[in-house]
C-alpha cells in the first residue's frame, strides 16, 4: 500500500514557473514507477511524466523541453519542475504509483495502481 500527497500547485502567469512535490507513504516507495497525471474540466486524464525505476524518464510531447520529473528516494519524494507554464497547462495534476513498470505503459493511468488527491495548476495569459 503507498499513500501519496501532492503539494505545490497554484496559480501563475504565462511563461512561469512550478514545483509540484508528492510524498509517498508506506510500502517500498522505490519499487514503484512513478508518474504525474493532469485532467482539465471536460478532458481525460493525460500521462504528462514518468520515471521508471531504472531512472528512464518518459514525457508527453507537449511538456517536452519544459517540464523535468525527478525522484528522491532517500526522501521517498517525487518532484515535477514546470517551466515556462502556458494557460494549456492548466489543469489538477496528480502524482500516480505503479508496479507495473513495463515502458510502453510509463503514459497510461489505467496502469497505476496508487493515487493522490490533486493539486490544482492554474496558468493565466
Amino acid at each position: 500500500q503507498v499513500q501519496l500527497v501532492e503539494s505545490g500547485g497554484g496559480s501563475v502567469q504565462s511563461g512561469g514557473s512550478l514545483r509540484l512535490s508528492c510524498a509517498a507513504f508506506g510500502h517500498t516507495y522505490s519499487w514503484y514507477c512513478m508518474g504525474w497525471f493532469r485532467q482539465a474540466p471536460g478532458n481525460e486524464r493525460e500521462g504528462v511524466a514518468a520515471i521508471h525505476v531504472d531512472g528512464t524518464r518518459t514525457y508527453v510531447e507537449s511538456v517536452k523541453g519544459r517540464f523535468t520529473i525527478s525522484q528522491d528516494n532517500a526522501k521517498n519524494t517525487l518532484v515535477l519542475q514546470m517551466d515556462s507554464l502556458k494557460p494549456d497547462d492548466t489543469a489538477m495534476y496528480y502524482c500516480a504509483a505503479s508496479a507495473n513498470c513495463a515502458y510502453y505503459l510509463a503514459l497510461q493511468a489505467y496502469a497505476y495502481t496508487y493515487w493522490g488527491q490533486g493539486t490544482q495548476v492554474t496558468v493565466s495569459s
